[in-house]
């Protein structure tokens, strides 16, 4: 009996602890039982949700969050990483995960990340009006450049090629930075019927004029279907891709542009027979200005925006990005549509 009692005692002390460090965290947390009634929180769950122990134990946490964003998401039962709203103050931003434990129960963790989010913005706000004040000035820089005729001066024909060209390379990265810019501030895309088959062929030609007949274009449209959303954009994001094949790919190399339907939508692939990429390399190749070779990616062109460009498209019309590649084998760039994006073809 008293083993039981010395037993019973410990484990009593180490819930006790669990409590008092669970009480400590600035973190909301939440236990939920299989109906998704509170079972407990912590006080931090007062401020930032609004959930107050004991008085709200037993309650439907959906319930309880109403149609707000917070109680949305709960009922999508939506992943990690989540920017919403907490349902006390529209102010404060909240990162919210539910994790599954024991049996059928889950625990729902709030984290008040409206500094970051805050931070963001200025960052944003930054680059979009630093990038809109540099047009001006290159724009003239670049007129008085293309005014300089190098047969005047011949000896200084050299640097006024190479003074064009990064005046070029420059207004390029600034007319990323402000489509990306207007990319992050964008919530919505149009609703529009993209008209794949004429985009196919308008790609294609882009990718003919760029190669000047260097590379093996080919286009497959398996597809027979349209998309829904926004045609500068899909645009804009399916012609970065071209380019960059044509980019890192070596002359005689081949490109395939493919459309095609899957079981769970559509796919639109650019494949090239180029250098490829590192494997240690394809998680960051999204991320602005991101390098796998400085020195070829600025000897071809690229600013380093372009699948950064492609990324927020995609993420604005539901789909996904998929990168496959191997050194020296060539890459695979797929973006993954799902059915609710397709729309049947008129032809």
């Amino acid at each position: 009996m008293n083993a039981d009692r010395a037993r019973a005692r410990r484990l009593a002390a180490q819930l006790s602890d669990l409590r008092t460090a669970a009480c400590a965290l600035g973190d909301a947390l939440v236990l939920l039982d299989p109906q998704g009634r509170v079972r407990w929180c912590n006080p931090a769950a007062q401020h930032l949700l609004g959930i107050v122990w004991p008085r709200d134990r037993c309650q439907s946490l959906a319930a309880r969050f109403g149609d707000g964003e917070a109680g949305t998401w709960l009922r999508t039962g939506q992943g990690d990483g989540d920017d919403v709203a907490s349902p006390v103050d529209t102010a404060v931003r909240l990162q919210l995960s539910l994790i599954p434990y024991g049996d059928h129960r889950r625990l729902l963790i709030a984290r008040d990340i409206s500094r970051v989010t805050r931070l963001e913005q200025v960052r944003r706000d930054f680059v979009a009006n630093v990038s809109h004040e540099l047009r001006t000035p290159l724009t003239v820089i670049h007129g008085y450049l293309e005014l300089l005729d190098p047969e005047d001066v011949p000896a200084l024909a050299p640097v006024l090629d190479e003074m064009r060209t990064q005046s070029q390379r420059m207004r390029q990265i600034v007319e990323d930075l402000l489509e990306l810019s207007r990319l992050e501030m964008q919530q919505h895309v149009s609703e529009e019927r993209v008209e794949m088959a004429p985009l196919l062929e308008s790609l294609r030609r882009e990718a003919e004029a760029l190669s000047h007949g260097k590379h093996r274009v080919a286009i497959e449209d398996d597809g027979h279907v349209d998309l829904l959303g926004s045609p500068k954009d899909l645009h804009s994001a399916f012609s970065n891709l071209v380019s960059n094949a044509v980019r890192y790919t070596p002359e005689g190399g081949s490109i395939t542009v493919r459309w095609k339907r899957v079981a769970t939508g559509a796919e639109y692939s650019v494949r090239d027979t180029g250098y490829g990429i590192p494997p240690e390399h394809l998680s960051r190749l999204t991320e602005r200005f991101y390098r796998v070779s400085s020195s070829r990616s600025r000897a071809t062109g690229g600013t380093g925006l372009g699948l950064s460009i492609v990324k927020h498209v995609l993420n604005l019309h539901d789909a996904q990005l998929r990168i496959e590649s191997e050194s020296g084998k060539g890459s695979t760039f797929t973006c993954v549509f799902g059915k609710a994006r397709l729309l049947e073809s008129d032809t």
